[in-house]
């Protein structure tokens, strides 16, 4: 996203009640996406690109699709028309249908590697006189992030935009009967009350003008279909004369629904379930894969979401790796695919790989990298990087990583090479963790999960109990195991200083309590659960975990009557991206952290016959409701927003890759215990590795 654009979206939005103005949203439309580029189609066909982390090009900023009748010089944009889109079966091919009463189009968009394919189609072609006879393609490019410096190069059916290194290429399977260069807004545009055009000014005959821009419009013969392509390249990389060769022969190659749809297939390895499960639980499953893919690079590190606030307006940016996020859907992915054999070996591996080689000196992890490559990225909590010390750093991170590597070690066939990294990786990361352990049992003073305070948190300690257990009966040599059997003990007690009598709380801050109910103390029935394998659990310990779970599902229970959805807050008093909201918005990650962790607790009494089991099982399945197809907190799209408004809109990054892996974990633990709902039949539908 320019600037431009930003500030046009700004004028569009201003005064909004659920629209943060100045952001490129993705509450709507769909994605595609395969290893380096991510594309987001809008519900009417428009397009952008959400790659730079992943791959660290641009592409497209915005563009804009419509078509004109024979003899008919004006436009008919398919925003202006009834469109419908999904999913083609369950591949990443996306398809939007725009369409009047007189005519309908069908659009194809497929993204993999440095390409996307757009296809149109019109429907009964050969049988509709009425049908428009030429399509009308507006596309605003951003090589390089930028939206000046930019040049064109026209070869005849593709075009050339470029800065420096990146050169983005536009293919189409007929030649085009016109091609306008657009100059970018002036400085009169952008300080108008008004939002900018899109498409902006025409070619005004100046041509250095005009051909000094990412911004095109170009008019090409519909003749029932047409294919663009487009390719994001290096140019030091990818020679000029490879990429045009590359872009044309795909155009070719590709150029009806049936090879579109061929190729989605091909790029994606069907993997039906063995499981019978119902088709809303089914669809969950192929939907997370979906999503996970989709925001994961090459190395297998992922986003936590699309970027939709890229000038750090209203947050501090979503494109990048966070260890806390991303070692959490690396274990949560472990624990689906150990039930539903989803074979994912090579996603573990590549997390497993990304970790041993970002970890730090000191044992721990920065606060977030780049995906593409794993450098450390923009953040806010490296004060580990900067001095050693200081409460600006998430301890809770390097928790979550030993988590997932000393799990992956425990219940994987790994190499010999690999499983010698990984166990000098958690030495080293022990020492990271007893460095930053204080002697009560409780982690340092530091930053927590929502990165909004300091203090010494509940959840930082649950994900220290789950690393210590872990790491107590994992594979790894005895003095490691013993450290941390003592680090599991010392945690257990510490955590007596944050019991309030009912829960605990949020934090400590010196000696006080911050006696507030926190979703993301709700980690601690995972934590608890792994630190009854190596140790002996009294009574009362379960049963504060028990008091604990019923008081925080409770406690941040929000059923708001401006609208018909339901689910849990982050935490008392959270008055973040609230606008004129007075109460804490609902989150999707806290409603499935409420649903695993009800999951996790049903399962820790169960192994004690303990017969309040049964209930904290009905609880995740109706907190689990709520974030499966056709639950309130779920949309049309499958996807899972991080947040919502009282009155039902979504809001912030979409997809959220943590809920989705929380989702797809609670699935497979529910379903392994018997605890989830079935039917008879077996669903239609299939889940996908992508």
């Amino acid at each position: 996203m320019t600037l431009r654009d930003a500030l046009s979206d700004f004028k569009r939005h201003r005064g909004n009640a659920t629209r943060f103005p100045g952001e490129r949203r993705t509450t709507a439309g769909r994605f595609s996406g395969f290893d380096a580029r991510l594309v987001h189609v809008g519900p009417h066909g428009s397009l952008r690109d959400y790659s730079y982390p992943l791959s660290g090009r641009y592409g497209l900023d915005r563009s804009r699709f419509g078509v004109r009748r024979d003899g008919n010089a004006d436009i008919v944009w398919f925003d202006a028309v009834d469109s419908t889109q999904r999913y083609h079966e369950g591949s990443a091919l996306v398809v939007t249908e725009h369409g009047t009463a007189d005519w309908s189009i069908t659009q194809y968009d497929l993204t993999f590697g440095d390409f996307h394919f757009t296809h149109f189609a019109v429907d009964d072609a050969d049988e509709n006189d009425a049908a428009p006879a030429e399509l009308v393609a507006y596309f605003g490019f951003a090589p390089d992030g930028r939206d000046d410096r930019i040049g064109q190069l026209r070869h005849g059916d593709v075009v050339e935009v470029y800065h420096t290194e990146e050169h983005d290429y536009l293919g189409m399977s007929a030649e085009p009967t016109e091609i306008d260069g657009l100059v970018p807004a002036d400085f009169d545009a952008l300080l108008s009350e008004k939002p900018n055009a899109v498409p902006g000014i025409a070619d005004t005959g100046r041509y250095e003008e005009s051909r000094l821009s990412g911004e095109l419009v170009v008019s090409l013969p519909l003749d029932g279909a047409t294919t663009f392509v487009s390719l994001l390249a290096d140019h030091r990389e990818l020679p000029r004369e490879d990429a045009l060769r590359r872009v044309r022969e795909l155009a070719s190659e590709y150029d009806s629904p049936a090879r579109i749809r061929s190729l989605a297939t091909d790029e994606t390895s069907r993997n039906p379930l063995d499981a019978t499960l119902d088709a809303p639980t089914t669809d969950a499953i192929t939907d997370d894969l979906r999503v996970l893919s989709f925001l994961s690079a090459e190395t297998g590190a992922r986003i936590a979401g699309p970027d939709f606030d890229p000038f750090y307006q209203y947050s501090g940016g979503y494109g990048y790796t966070w260890f806390r996020d991303d070692a959490e859907i690396s274990r949560f992915l472990l624990t689906a695919d150990d039930h539903f054999d989803l074979s994912l070996a090579d996603w573990h591996e590549k997390s497993a790989r990304l970790y041993c080689e970002t970890q730090r000196p000191d044992g721990t992890w920065p606060h977030r990298v780049w995906p593409r490559d794993g450098t450390i990225a923009p953040g806010w909590a490296n004060a580990r990087v900067e001095a050693g010390d200081g409460a600006d750093y998430q301890a809770d991170q390097t928790g979550s990583v030993i988590t997932f590597l000393a799990t992956y070690l425990r219940t994987s066939d790994l190499d010999a090479e690999l499983e010698s990294e990984i166990e000098g990786t958690l030495r080293a990361a022990l020492d990271g963790l007893d460095d930053t352990l204080e002697a009560d049992g409780l982690p340092i003073h530091c930053q927590n999960a929502w990165e909004n305070m300091t203090g010494r948190f509940a959840h930082t300690a649950a994900t220290y109990l789950e690393a210590y257990a872990e790491l107590a009966r994992a594979p790894v040599s005895n003095d490691v195991r013993e450290r941390a059997l003592e680090g599991t003990k010392a945690v257990l007690a510490g955590l007596d200083r944050l019991w309030t009598g009912e829960f605990y709380a949020l934090r400590l801050i010196e000696d006080d309590r911050d006696e507030r109910c926190d979703s993301s103390a709700l980690a601690l029935a995972a934590a608890y659960r792994a630190a009854a394998s190596v140790v002996d659990l009294d009574s009362e310990q379960v049963n504060r975990l028990v008091s604990h779970t019923e008081a925080v599902l409770d406690g941040l229970w929000r059923d708001p009557e401006e609208s018909e959805i339901q689910g849990l807050a982050r935490f008392d008093g959270d008055d973040w991206r609230v606008r004129e909201q007075t109460t804490p918005k609902i989150w999707t990650v806290s409603t499935a952290w409420g649903a695993n962790a009800a999951s996790e607790l049903a399962d820790l009494l169960s192994e004690r016959d303990d017969r309040r089991a049964d209930e904290f099982a009905r609880r995740s399945r109706d907190l689990l409701s709520l974030l499966l197809p056709g639950g309130s907190l779920c949309a049309e799209t499958g996807y899972l927003p991080e947040q919502y408004f009282d009155v039902g809109e979504a809001d912030s990054a979409t997809p959220l890759g943590w809920p989705h892996a929380i989702r797809l974990a609670t699935v497979a633990a529910l379903d392994e215990r018997g605890n989830l709902d079935r039917k008879n039949e077996r669903p239609t539908t299939e889940s996908t590795r992508f």
